[in-house]
Order: C-alpha cells, then sequence, then structure tokens
C-alpha cells in the first residue's frame, strides 16, 4: 500500500481504466476484474460512476466490481450500511462484487494479521447485503501465511455453512497462494504437494460447490495438476499488480500455458462468465462427483 501523498500511489482515470480494458479485449479477454485496494477518499458513489460508465461503453464485457473487503471499506467510508451500498451498485447495473479478501476467514488469524480490517461476521453480513441486492459473488481463500490447520478449517467450515444459508448462490471457490516476496512479513511459499492436497481437501468439504477454481496466478502451469485433485475451474490473468509485486510472474503466451493442462490428459473448454443463479445440482449427502 501507499499512503496519502506517497510516492507510488496512484488513482486511475476513466480513459486509463478504458486502455487497460482495450488491451484485455486486444488478447481476447471476455472478463475484467477490478481490485483497487482501500482508497480512503473513495465512496461507493464514485465505484458506482465508474461501473455506469464502463457498463455503457462495453456491454459485450462481464465486470467483477469490487471485492467483498473493498466493497465494506467503502460503505464504512461512504457512512452507509452494506444493503444502501450494495443497492446503490445495483442500481448502476453491478453483476459482480467478488469474495476477493477473504484471505482466511477465522478471526485469531485476522487479529494477528488485519486488526483494523473486519471480523468474520462482518465480512459475511456484508456479503449477504450484496446477494440479497441481486448480485452475485464467489468465494475465496489465500494459504500458506502462518495460519494453523484449525484456522483453515474454520475458514471452510463457516464458508460451507454460508453457503447452505444462501441456498448456494456463490458458483464458485477459488484457492491461492501467499506470494512471500517484497513484503514484511517474508516467509516462504507453500509447496506444490501441499497445494494440491489442500485443493483436494477443499473438493470433498466444499460439497455445496459446483466449480473449485485453481490460481494460474499464483502457481503457473502447477495449477492445472489440482484439476486432477478436484478442482474444476480456472482463469487466466493478464494482470495483477499486488500480487506480482509479491512474485507472481503472468505469462501471457495462452496456447503455451494452456499446453500445460492439455499434457496432463485433460480436455479444456472455454466458457462464458458464471450466471448470476446457476442451478446448484441436488445434494445426495455426499460430495459432488
Amino acid at each position: 500500500y501507499r499512503l496519502p501523498g506517497r510516492a507510488g500511489g496512484y488513482l486511475l482515470s476513466l480513459p486509463q481504466v478504458c486502455e487497460r480494458i482495450d488491451t484485455l479485449k486486444r488478447m481476447g479477454g471476455t472478463l475484467v476484474s477490478f481490485n483497487g485496494g482501500f482508497h480512503p477518499k473513495l465512496k461507493i458513489d464514485h465505484y458506482a460512476q465508474l461501473f455506469e460508465a464502463i457498463h455503457e461503453r462495453y456491454p459485450d464485457m462481464t465486470f467483477f466490481e469490487m471485492t467483498v473487503a473493498e466493497f465494506m471499506y467503502s460503505c464504512k467510508v461512504s457512512r452507509l450500511s452494506y444493503a444502501e451500498g450494495a443497492a446503490r451498485l445495483a442500481k448502476v447495473g453491478t453483476q459482480w462484487v467478488t469474495g476477493g479478501g477473504a484471505e482466511i476467514l477465522e478471526d485469531e488469524f485476522r487479529m494477528r494479521h488485519s486488526p483494523l480490517k473486519y471480523k468474520v461476521a462482518d465480512y459475511y453480513d456484508a456479503q449477504r447485503a450484496i446477494l440479497e441486492a441481486g448480485m452475485g459473488s464467489t468465494a475465496t481463500m489465500v494459504i500458506g501465511f502462518d495460519e494453523t490447520l484449525h484456522e483453515r478449517l474454520t475458514h471452510l467450515e463457516t464458508l460451507r455453512t454460508f453457503q447452505d444459508s444462501v441456498a448456494c448462490a456463490l458458483p464458485s471457490f477459488l484457492c491461492w497462494t501467499y506470494k512471500p516476496e517484497n513484503n514484511a512479513l517474508g516467509g516462504e511459499e507453500l509447496g506444490h504437494k501441499e497445494y494440491v492436497r489442500w485443493m483436494a481437501l477443499c473438493r470433498i468439504y466444499l460439497d455445496n460447490f459446483v466449480h473449485i477454481r485453481t490460481s494460474v496466478l499464483t502457481r503457473n502451469e502447477l495449477a492445472f495438476e489440482a484439476l486432477l485433485y478436484g478442482a474444476n475451474d480456472f482463469d487466466l490473468p493478464t494482470e495483477d499488480e499486488v500480487t506480482q509485486t509479491a512474485g507472481a510472474t503472468i505469462d501471457k503466451d495462452f496456447e503455451g500455458v494452456l499446453a500445460a493442462a492439455e499434457e496432463l490428459g485433460l480436455t479444456l473448454k472455454h466458457r462464458a462468465a458464471f450466471a448470476l443463479r446457476e442451478p446448484f445440482p441436488a445434494r445426495a449427502g455426499g460430495p459432488l462427483s
């Protein structure tokens, strides 16, 4: 992060945002995901104005606009309830506020690493308000900090319970790994075997999610092996400044990247963005096959 007035901070104008979207379109991209951080002066109405403008300019694109954590912060800056903030975004056509910023949803973990960010119950209150406003959201998790197994499992348990409470409204769960470079926390990156083993556990535990997404952003070609361990979805990123600063690398030779998945014997299919209310198959007392 950068404090206000410090070198390195910036705020993109609408033309600059559109320039980045145009670059993505030229690469064949169909989904734009915003992740803008916690700006102390940007209120929900600022975001709503931006999103309304890009909807008009790019009617053929799908937008993941804000994350739950950003939404929570902006509502507080705006002095709005989550329901009021969600209504303002929905009014301008926002369809998705993704589950980004979840990291590990366990309060002891949160007290160690981000005590002023949010409590877990508060996070789910915000996500529920987003869904009740008619928008979609997703579930995320980041592993490889110093979290305990108990903290990881608490994250899955609270998420599974929340998903049941909202009639399985979240279409996907994405798990990626902490990147240790260029930050004060440091540490070592999670190993590959532990990642795919955890993805397998997520597939079994989260039996009320249709899609378990593996992270090409943080695992590169190795992410595809998780498709053999229960994951069934992924995306190909074109940029992610925060994660790249912390050590992630992005390969824009998409055909070459996908070849790594095909070498595992997988048949890939490009899909449209998630439907807002994708039907969930009935459970029969066990995990999805």
